[in-house]
Order: structure tokens, then C-alpha cells, then sequence
């Protein structure tokens, strides 16, 4: 089921008790920490994301509110190598499990495969799509093979014909060496 945009307001627990996924597709310019990351923000960029939550028993026997969320999109990067355009395919596929405190959150979280997530009234979805979405992000974005050879320099090298024209700087010293 497709709906508008979560915004920055949504209830998990009435997304839950519904079990209807939501779907939708935020422009790349709105979520600001990812933009800066490309090249040059393009306003036809957009992020494809999908999320659905439910709930399931605990080990304490009550029900956990779970989401799965995913999302995906590519984003115009810099090539380390070449220095030119590299598009970067992100996705992201995780799942949350909400606890009610962050101290039930610290005490779990070691013994927990899952992320856990404390259970606000009005949750967040879109900081928690950019936050995985950077997270995903490659340290050094760059081709496979870069579309042209990258062009290596630090300035003039000297040619070996060139190299032997110096003096050497301890040949002066060689006269005060004393047998």
C-alpha cells in the first residue's frame, strides 16, 4: 500500500496493529546529510523505501513491535582513482526490534542480532532511512575499472640523463677523509 510520506511522524504501533506496509519515494535533495555526499545534488534523484512493522511475542512473552525497513537508490559520487563520475548503487535491508528504554536497549543489545531501538510515540523513519543509507555508503567510492586511465602526477620528474649532471652533494667530503 502506498501512502504519502511518513514525514517525520510516524506510529509504529498503529503500523503494526495494521499490518499494511508503506511504500514511497523521497527526493534525494530532502534528506540533506545524503545529498552532500554526491557530486552535485540532481533534483530527479530519489530514494525508493519500503517499510513494514509488526509485532511478535518476546522472550518476556509480551509483543515487540519489529520493522523491517528498506530502501534503495544510486548516487553520483567521485571516483578516488580517476577523479570522474561514479553512480553507487545503495541498499539497505535491516530489521528493528523497539524496546521500551535505552537502558533495556544497552542491556539487550550484546545478546541481540537485531538493532534495537527505543519506542518513541512519533518515530522518525526518514532520519533512520538517511542514517543506514550513510552507513552504506562506500569509504572510497570508485569504478571497477575507471573509464579512463588516471592520470598520476606530483610534478616534474627528472630524466635520467638529467639525474647524473648533479654533483653529488658528499663529494666534498670525500678530500677531508683522513686514512
Amino acid at each position: 500500500m502506498s501512502r504519502p510520506d511518513p514525514s517525520h511522524s510516524l506510529n509504529l504501533q498503529a503500523l503494526a496493529n495494521s499490518s499494511q506496509p508503506l511504500s514511497g519515494t523521497v527526493l534525494l535533495q530532502n534528506l540533506e546529510r545524503l545529498a552532500h555526499e554526491t557530486i552535485e545534488p540532481k533534483p530527479d534523484l530519489t530514494v525508493n523505501w519500503q517499510a513494514d512493522a509488526e509485532l511478535r511475542t518476546g522472550k518476556s512473552g509480551q509483543q515487540d513491535t519489529w520493522l523491517h525497513v528498506q530502501a534503495s537508490t544510486s548516487m553520483p559520487m567521485t571516483c578516488q582513482r580517476c577523479m570522474g563520475e561514479v553512480q553507487v548503487p545503495l541498499h539497505i535491508d535491516q530489521w528493528y526490534r523497539f524496546v521500551a528504554s535505552e537502558e533495556i536497549a544497552m542491556a539487550d543489545d550484546d545478546a541481540s542480532e537485531e538493532d534495537l531501538l527505543v519506542m518513541a510515540p512519533q518515530f522518525d523513519l526518514l532520519a533512520l532511512l538517511e542514517d543506514e543509507l550513510l552507513m552504506a555508503l562506500p569509504l572510497v567510492p570508485m569504478h571497477d575499472e575507471c573509464p579512463v586511465t588516471p592520470a598520476f602526477s606530483a610534478g616534474i620528474l627528472d630524466s635520467p640523463d638529467e639525474a647524473d649532471e648533479k654533483p653529488n652533494p658528499f663529494a666534498a667530503l670525500v678530500g677531508l677523509k683522513k686514512i
